[in-house]
């Protein structure tokens, strides 16, 4: 085998890994994701987190990991959609955003 094709197999593991890494991460999210919706009373949509941005970032300790923020959408009466946010640094979950929305009584939370 020649340099190139040692360096084109390495390049495919590499990114086979992360991939694979990646989907850990999102399942993570998922989890968390699910877990917040549950206590805030509302329905996540499809059962589902989408990436939606991923980027390098550093930690508490200032280590350098990986940032992702994931899509998802939730509903309270079953009428309206919302948009949340999932951001994981690393395989741990960072912050999740639900945005105002109404309950069943149409208030505001």
């Amino acid at each position: 085998m020649s340099f190139f094709q040692w360096m084109g197999v390495l390049m495919a593991v590499a990114a086979g890994a992360l991939i694979w890494r990646g989907q850990g991460v999102r399942e993570r999210a998922l989890l968390a994701t699910r877990l917040r919706c549950q206590r805030e009373g509302v329905v996540l949509l499809d059962q589902t987190v989408a990436l939606r941005q991923t980027r390098l970032a550093r930690d508490a300790d200032g280590r350098l990991r990986m940032r992702r923020v994931y899509q998802f959408e939730f509903t309270v009466t079953g009428g309206e959609r919302y948009q949340g946010e999932t951001t994981m640094l690393g395989l741990s979950p960072r912050h999740i955003m639900l945005p105002p929305h109404r309950d069943d009584g149409e208030q505001m939370h």
